[in-house]
């Protein structure tokens, strides 16, 4: 167990983001000064389970404290951003975890969609298109009201999302080799992309954890898809056409169909692919016309330490 020290020897801040693909931790000072950071495993409680996330948030935050020669009772701060926090449930026991091995600090989690909110536009209006292992929309007006699209789990959401881009490539492999779909690229590449010998350790792949899987045939599609494989670039178009209608679901419930709205694109599959890229820009041009693309100048993890530091100050809540 720490060692409780007083409040004013206390001065660093710790912010977290968390996925089902990986954990970013940034360190920051008390003047908020950004002092290092590192990556850890997923820590999405709901799709990793409690205690993956846990060792993936402690290996990222033990990091960062012993390249500051910084020890967990000297943070007075802490924001988490993760994925599945949005379940009341979730964000409980994560900031019991995080309270546990933080005391002197104020604890804050809550969800990857309001870190990257507020990476983005800070504490004014605007939307944010998620995309990663999974995929949400996610928008706030002038006057604080939300909204949020998708974000619900591979099984019935995360539309476009890389899981359901890996899904999509796999089945069209299958399809391709049973001679009931066209050709493609992607078949030729597809096991040694995942270290497997055939369909059969492939399969064991999927059953013992899906998102080892699925979401990590995302590059190799998107980097086909730049190549004009024509498979390729049908799946991520449909993805495209899925990740905006996210964003038309939270522009329209949030009154932005017809009047201009800044709306940044974040996630780890942006950046990966040209052609996806401009397809989801064609997407939402057309979907939400007076859409305006905004670019973001800091990470999520970054913008969940600016709250910590927030948190830390006397009219602070914790949530």
């Amino acid at each position: 167990m720490p060692q409780k020290i007083s409040a004013a020897d206390a001065s660093y801040f710790l912010g977290f983001d968390g996925g089902g693909t990986k954990t970013e931790c940034v360190l920051a000072d008390k003047e908020g000064r950004i002092l290092t950071r590192a990556t850890a495993g997923p820590s999405n409680p709901f799709r990793t389970g409690y205690t993956r996330a846990w060792f993936a948030l402690s290996d990222a935050a033990d990091l960062v404290l012993s390249r500051q020669k910084v020890t967990s009772s000297h943070i007075r701060g802490v924001c988490a951003g993760l994925g599945g926090a949005g379940r009341s449930g979730v964000a409980r026991r994560v900031a019991t975890f995080l309270r546990d091995n933080y005391p002197n600090a104020k604890v804050c989690v809550t969800t990857d969609l309001e870190i990257a909110l507020e990476a983005a536009f800070g504490s004014g209006e605007g939307l944010v298109l998620h995309a990663d292992t999974g995929s949400a929309a996610f928008g706030r007006d002038a006057n604080g009201r939300t909204a949020r699209a998708g974000g619900r789990g591979p099984w019935f959401s995360d539309e476009g999302s890389a899981f359901d881009i890996g899904r999509r490539a796999i089945r069209a492999v299958s399809l391709a080799e049973e001679n009931r779909g066209p050709a493609t690229e992607i078949a030729a590449r597809i096991f040694a992309c995942h270290q497997c010998h055939g369909w059969d350790s492939l399969l064991d792949n999927v059953a013992r954890n899906p998102d080892d899987v699925f979401p990590k045939t995302y590059p190799l599609v998107a980097e086909l898809a730049d190549k004009e494989d024509a498979v390729a670039r049908q799946i991520l178009s449909a993805a495209a056409v899925s990740l905006a209608e996210l964003a038309t679901s939270v522009a329209n419930e949030l009154g932005w169909r017809n009047r201009e709205v800044g709306i940044a694109r974040v996630g780890g599959m942006y950046g990966r692919s040209q052609y996806f890229d401009a397809a989801i820009e064609r997407e939402l041009k057309t979907t939400v016309p007076q859409g305006r693309l905004v670019s973001v100048d800091i990470s999520p993890a970054e913008a969940a330490v600016r709250k910590a530091l927030r948190l830390s100050r006397p009219e602070g809540n914790v949530a």
